[in-house]
């Protein structure tokens, strides 16, 4: 019977074996031991070591047990049933031949009952629960604890004080609705660089105008200031017409900064203006 097992657990191994090989190799619809058959040699080799281990541990173990003296044989049983010695003191349980000495006289139907102890482990359980309890009761209903509705709302309000603090370094989450003209001179140059990268084509280097409108100028197709300025870029023009969406190749924050160069354009002399176009656009409209 232990050679038996012995076996099972060396079937197990390979089990775990092959099941590691199937989860860490990708062999697409086949098997990892078909497609690469290197596995499957490693696997038939390691399982021919392993029932020949096992073989020889159970050659030893019937050897030691030939060899073995009636005391030193009785001494390993003794030591083989310690863990019922625990069992029995864990559960305090009577064997069966005892059973008459603790049988009640109540007699259901011919079923009879035993007046067993609680097991030690049930009853020390059952005495940590009073001792849980004693004290739920005075943390929560006497020094008025925090419920659990009221820890729910403190988790709320660190959340949000989280992400407020995450929002004030988060500089990519701006849209046009949070969006603030920059001024600094590291933003403006970052917004020239985008600019001249992007949309010279159609606006020239200046902001003079070319295919798309004059930047330099007070007039504004899609309406001026920095919040309809960074939506245009963002989003284009209106039915996908003139000015193309460049949300999928710049990130919030370089729109903002190209929208905020755009806004600094303003005033300054283009070499070829471009006619006016749209309507003139004045800051408190904003």
């Amino acid at each position: 019977m232990r050679t038996f097992s012995s076996y099972l657990r060396v079937i197990a191994i390979v089990a775990v074996v092959f099941g590691a090989a199937e989860y860490f190799i990708d062999s697409g619809d086949k098997p990892a031991f078909i497609e690469y058959p290197e596995v499957l040699l490693f696997m038939l080799v390691f399982t021919i070591l392993l029932v020949a281990v096992e073989a020889v541990l159970a050659a030893l173990r019937r050897l030691t047990e030939v060899m073995m003296t009636e005391e030193q044989r009785e001494a390993k049983a003794e030591k083989e049933v310690w863990y019922r010695k625990w069992y029995k003191k864990l559960t305090r349980s009577r064997p069966m031949e005892e059973e008459g000495e603790i049988l009640l006289d109540h007699n259901y139907d011919g079923i009879r009952e035993l007046d067993n102890s609680l097991p030690p482990w049930w009853l020390y359980g059952f005495y940590l629960s009073i001792v849980f309890a004693v004290v739920y009761l005075v943390r929560f209903h006497v020094f008025d604890g925090a419920d659990q509705t009221e820890e729910f709302r403190n988790e709320i309000a660190r959340a949000e004080e989280a992400i407020a603090r995450y929002k004030e370094t988060a500089k990519d989450l701006v849209d046009a609705n949070t969006v603030t003209l920059l001024t600094e001179a590291d933003d403006l140059e970052a917004g020239k660089s985008a600019f001249q990268a992007n949309c010279v084509a159609c606006h020239m280097a200046d902001g003079g105008g070319g295919i798309g409108p004059n930047l330099t100028d007070t007039h504004w197709i899609l309406g001026g200031g920095i919040k309809n300025v960074f939506h245009t870029i963002s989003e284009g023009g209106r039915s996908g017409k003139g000015m193309i969406a460049w949300k999928q190749t710049l990130r919030p924050r370089e729109i903002q900064q190209v929208a905020s160069y755009v806004l600094a354009l303003q005033g300054t002399t283009p070499a070829n203006p471009k006619e006016p176009e749209g309507e003139v656009w004045k800051a408190e409209q904003e």
